[in-house]
């Protein structure tokens, strides 16, 4: 307890939450983009209980991971080599989650360009995986990014209650978060393709990550915001020519 009350009279620590907590909630955006989708698979009724109890799941083994942060910092000690570079347990973990995100993104962009194939498949596949299967799928991914972001954390600030603090605030906002996002990629079809293509990107820079290619997270992002900017201002053009043919329709 005194060591919290120390920690709370010292800037430096209120500054190293401030940015613990802006990092978990930019790293957490292709986490939710992830959850969006894949929630929006399952029947309306069992959506919002299926985005909560994922997350609130998330929260559950993300702080527990902190309690073992000791062990998750050794992820980072090389187990093999190859071509040159040194795979740690957390390189595999990366390229894991990484080949999992562009599977699953590449066989959602075909399922969305022609359904008519797969559409039995489709049916079949969600009457036997359904709601558990989307709440598994959330927390796979969320383990990935989560020992990605705590060995980040660990880099920042070496102050256990500082990190959980941060996650606590992170996945709430998530949380948050997570409906309207769902109900808008739901309601803008075209940005269902969109948010696929960054889970592709994601899932790619992943893979490099965990390969030993240092993509620097910055121009991800600038990416995703460029892209959907473009992809916004396409809605904006969209809906003022459909406001144009229904006030010639009127006259």
């Amino acid at each position: 307890m005194q060591d919290i009350l120390l920690l709370m009279q010292d800037p430096t620590a209120w500054i190293a939450l401030v940015t613990l907590i802006v990092m978990e909630v930019v790293l957490g955006i292709d986490n939710l983009i992830f959850i969006s989708i894949l929630t929006n698979k399952l029947p309306p009724e069992n959506r919002e209980s299926a985005r909560r109890i994922g997350i609130g799941l998330a929260l559950v083994m993300r702080l527990a991971l902190l309690g073992t942060v000791a062990w998750i910092v050794q992820l980072t000690t090389p187990v093999f080599t190859a071509f040159g570079h040194g795979y740690s347990w957390k390189d595999m973990i990366l390229i894991a989650g990484g080949l999992f995100l562009v599977w699953k993104a590449t066989k959602e962009i075909h399922h969305s360009v022609d359904p008519q194939d797969h559409e039995e498949d489709f049916i079949t596949t969600t009457a036997t995986t359904g709601f558990a299967a989307a709440i598994g799928q959330i927390l796979l991914l969320d383990l990935v990014f989560s020992v990605d972001s705590i060995i980040t954390a660990v880099g920042m600030t070496p102050h256990l209650p500082i990190m959980v603090v941060a996650v606590i605030v992170a996945v709430t906002v998530m949380l948050v978060a997570s409906g309207p996002l769902a109900r808008f990629i739901e309601k803008n079809p075209t940005i269902v393709m969109l948010a696929l293509g960054f889970l592709l990107m994601i899932g790619t820079t992943l893979i490099a990550e965990g390969a030993g290619f240092h993509v620097p997270k910055g121009y991800i992002y600038a990416a995703m915001a460029f892209s959907a900017l473009v992809e916004v201002l396409n809605m904006l053009s969209r809906r003022k020519r459909q406001r144009d043919k229904a006030a010639k329709a009127a006259k």
